[in-house]
């Protein structure tokens, strides 16, 4: 399964052209970002990500930017979903990462919600991976997984960092809501939450380092899940960022990493881990096709 990872445009100034050297330098294959608003600005933004041959996934957030308008309703939002999809279609994007709804929605509202943002995705022929994230719809993991199993053809953008911030506990206690959420499982953030905080200072950090292993342990989960409905490629956005995310000193407000060092980090590390990954599944399976026993219980089946 190939990998690719994309630069996130959250805290970044610049645009694509911008871009484009820090993602070649990373070894990066793209990057996601919403789409202008303005019809020149769009064709100057497609211009430079085809001129620069970059990957793009389009970034959407339905009735406000990444917390919702509190007095939207339902309908503002599948409105503002389908103008977005409108708007990004032309710049062919591998697909949307949507940040949707409203964490404060009854459940039977949120079922409604996302079987009508789902035929609104397939209407206009596109895929829309809805983002697990606080403030919106998914904030938590059994919400997620009740609608998903209403609407069974969801897709979902994982920032389980979202979660652990909002169980304020490592999410290996939630083991069969992971697994059960696995097939749904379309794009991953790549950033690394806490019990008290959706962003640890920074991955590597080795006072963190059972947070980097639980998120890997999901991680893998999902990868497993992807290979097994014949994904051959899977995407990755480390998303460390900025807007209080980062942690800072106080007083100065200095920030005590480097986001963009953070961020190339974590790609090189889950390249890293999934390459190790695969090559353990396929020892695994080359161990299988040559155990005596499980021949013989192949041959007596």
């Amino acid at each position: 399964m190939k990998f690719e990872l994309f630069k996130t445009f959250w805290g970044f100034d610049g645009g694509p052209r911008d871009a484009a050297p820090l993602v070649r330098a990373a070894g990066f294959d793209g990057i996601e970002a919403p789409v202008p608003p303005g019809g020149a600005a769009r064709d100057a933004f497609a211009q430079a990500i085809a001129d620069e041959g970059l990957g793009f996934i389009a970034e959407i957030t339905t009735a406000g930017s990444y917390v919702p308008e509190r007095s939207a309703t339902p309908a503002d939002h599948l409105r503002d979903l389908e103008q977005k999809i409108v708007w990004g279609k032309p710049l062919e994007p591998r697909f949307f990462n949507v940040m949707a709804g409203c964490d404060a929605w009854p459940a039977a509202t949120q079922v409604d919600f996302f079987t009508r943002a789902v035929e609104i995705a397939a209407k206009h022929d596109v895929i829309c991976s809805f983002e697990t994230h606080r403030g919106r719809s998914f904030f938590n993991p059994w919400i997620t997984r009740d609608v998903a199993r209403a609407v069974p053809p969801l897709k979902l953008t994982c920032d389980f960092s979202h979660w652990v911030s909002v169980c304020e506990r490592l999410l290996d206690s939630e083991w069969d809501t992971i697994l059960e959420l696995a097939p749904h499982a379309h794009h991953l953030h790549g950033r690394v939450g806490y019990p008290q905080g959706p962003q640890v200072p920074h991955p590597a950090a080795p006072e963190y380092a059972d947070c980097l292993a639980s998120h890997q342990r999901i991680w893998e989960a999902l990868w497993s899940a992807q290979i097994g409905q014949g994904y051959t490629v899977t995407t990755m956005t480390p998303e460390f960022g900025p807007d209080g995310y980062l942690h800072t000193l106080p007083f100065t407000n200095a920030p005590v990493a480097d986001l963009w060092e953070i961020n190339t980090w974590m790609g090189r590390e889950e390249r890293r881990h999934l390459a190790a990954f695969l090559a353990g599944r396929g020892a695994q399976q080359s161990q299988s096709h040559f155990n005596p026993q499980a021949a013989q219980a192949s041959l007596l089946s």
